[in-house]
């Protein structure tokens, strides 16, 4: 008798287990809401945007995973899609709602994902056009949007759709831009009131690009702001002919949002043309731009590098924090484009605060910033080994712990001679450049405010030879391009090229965990969320995405 009531109690037990769940989901409001997505991170079971909130800080408060335990992590299921995406891996970061994952994949998939089992709930599978893979330059997608019970797509292919969350079905599909002239969208929207905010690639051809605003109800387009400014407009004066042929300036880095002021921030790309046919600044290309999120008007830039020539665009994700300066706490955005340099901003105003070298080559292209914002830059003879188109950083997200003051970010020491007079046994045809020297790459924590490196943790050497090219960016690849997440726990999580999914100590840098997953982690980066009482790490690498937690 005792035996059986026991058994009982065990059934009762197990099956209350299992509802509790349910019951707390029919407590909360179905879908997402506004107030959902300004509340980020608070719910550890959610994982709701691109970089898990409104400041791009990606930093987790979840602390389950120390520095102790991490070595005991495991894979739980991996997730096979079924899209290449033209020689590079998936660069989506899942989202992570009310016990289902969501997750783009190349050309314009997205797949509902079961997270206990890794089993494919639903797939939608957009049918593209047989031309658009070859009038893009991309199949990759970097993420989704979500609001109520609606998901949202940029599509290669030049749309954005809205999604049942349910089933995949397409609820409305609205043309941003004509695909022919390789303009496409890669980035993740970012969903801001009832607003989503999707911004484009295809800067690197004759396009004006652009920054949009849709209704997430009907598709039906807000706004649209244009990093080129119209002839007669302010800014018009930095280009030749008045800005009548100004072009490029994409936007296909995710944006940051302030729900305070009511201002995203977004990082422009490198102007299209040759440098004669574009005389002056070029506003406002490769710039930090403030935006009123209602209108799309902007209220204060930055421009990082005025005519740009060497495609150092400022195409990298904005992080919101705040600092204390002088003794004054101030609310900023920190931001480290492809030069090198890691600038604070005050967030409101745009005025700069500080502007620190966090790459060795940073100070060969500018000595420094001036007082008033501008860099001083070196003269080019030919000589100076400049940070190379790829840049000393790039659109791979950064981490920020404002707990510990600390940012995070993957760094490339290599660089380029430009117009390197042919000698020797390297002989480029003129105006072609020379990737120079044996370089390496390093994750590196720097404190915004000195701009001291705490420390520095080297990748393996990839890619990081001298190679000679006849023609821009000919035989040269990007390297390591793992994007960042650090934890409360004390973890910083990465990838490489060689294909590892590594944690490190964020005090120290000290590697303490390492698993090969068999292709590059390039472009992705890594997002944790908990489910069922464990905290899990998710990453895509090459096809696949991987779920790691510790195995109970």
């Amino acid at each position: 008798m005792h035996a059986r009531m026991t058994s009982t109690l065990r059934i009762a037990f197990v099956t209350l287990a299992f509802i509790a769940p349910s019951i707390l989901a029919q407590q909360r409001p179905p879908g997402v809401t506004v107030q959902d997505l300004r509340d980020g991170l608070k719910d550890p079971s959610r994982w709701l945007m691109y970089a898990g909130d409104y400041t791009g800080q990606r930093h987790s408060p979840l602390n389950q995973l120390t520095p102790a335990n991490v070595s005991h992590l495991a894979v739980q299921w991996t997730f096979q899609t079924d899209q290449y995406g033209l020689g590079r891996g998936i660069q989506s970061i899942p989202l992570a709602l009310d016990g289902v994952l969501y997750f783009s994949g190349n050309n314009s998939h997205v797949y509902a994902i079961d997270p206990r089992s890794g089993r494919q709930i639903w797939q939608y599978a957009r049918e593209m056009p047989s031309d658009v893979t070859r009038a893009t330059d991309r199949a990759v997608n970097r993420g989704l949007g979500v609001l109520g019970d609606k998901l949202f797509l940029g599509t290669l292919d030049a749309h954005v759709v809205a999604l049942d969350i349910k089933t995949g079905k397409q609820l409305w599909d609205t043309t941003v831009s004509d695909y022919h002239t390789g303009l496409t969208n890669t980035s993740a929207p970012l969903i801001v009131g009832k607003k989503l905010i999707l911004g484009l690639s295809g800067g690197d051809r004759a396009n004006r690009c652009f920054l949009d605003a849709y209704d997430t109800d009907t598709g039906k387009r807000l706004w649209r702001f244009f990093p080129t400014p119209d002839p007669g407009q302010p800014g018009s004066e930095t280009w030749s002919n008045n800005a009548a042929a100004a072009l490029g300036g994409a936007t296909w880095a995710n944006g940051s949002y302030d729900p305070e002021s009511n201002l995203l921030y977004w990082g422009t790309g490198n102007p299209y043309g040759a440098e004669a046919a574009r005389l002056g600044d070029n506003l406002y290309t490769a710039s930090l731009v403030a935006l009123d999120a209602d209108t799309g008007k902007l209220r204060w830039y930055y421009q990082v590098v005025p005519h740009d020539k060497h495609d150092y665009d400022a195409a990298v994700t904005p992080v919101l924090g705040d600092v204390t300066l002088d003794g004054a706490a101030r609310k900023v955005v920190l931001f480290a484009p492809k030069v090198g340099y890691l600038y604070v901003f005050d967030r409101a105003t745009g005025k700069l605060l500080a502007a620190h070298p966090v790459a060795e080559t940073a100070q060969n292209w500018a000595r420094e910033i001036s007082p008033d914002g501008h860099p001083v830059l070196v003269q080019e003879d030919g000589t100076q080994c400049l940070p190379d188109a790829h840049g000393a950083t790039n659109f791979w997200p950064p981490s920020y712990d404002q707990s510990n003051g600390l940012f995070f970010l993957t760094v490339h020491e290599t660089c380029t001679i430009y117009n390197f007079p042919a000698r020797g046994a390297v002989s480029p045809a003129p105006g072609s450049w020379i990737v120079g020297g044996a370089g390496y790459a390093a994750v590196r924590a720097v404190d915004p405010v000195s701009g001291e490196q705490r420390w520095e943790f080297r990748y393996p050497p990839s890619d990081f030879g001298v190679t000679a090219v006849t023609g821009p960016r000919a035989g040269y690849g990007m390297g390591q391009a793992g994007g960042l997440i650090t934890t409360a726990g004390g973890l910083l999580f990465t990838g490489d090229n060689e294909g590892n999914f590594i944690a490190l100590d964020e005090r120290t840098g000290k590697p303490l965990w390492h698993f090969q997953t068999g292709a590059p982690v390039w472009g992705s980066a890594p997002m944790t969320y908990m489910l069922d009482g464990r905290q899990h790490v998710m990453v895509s690498s090459g096809l696949m995405l991987f779920d790691f937690a510790i195995t109970r």
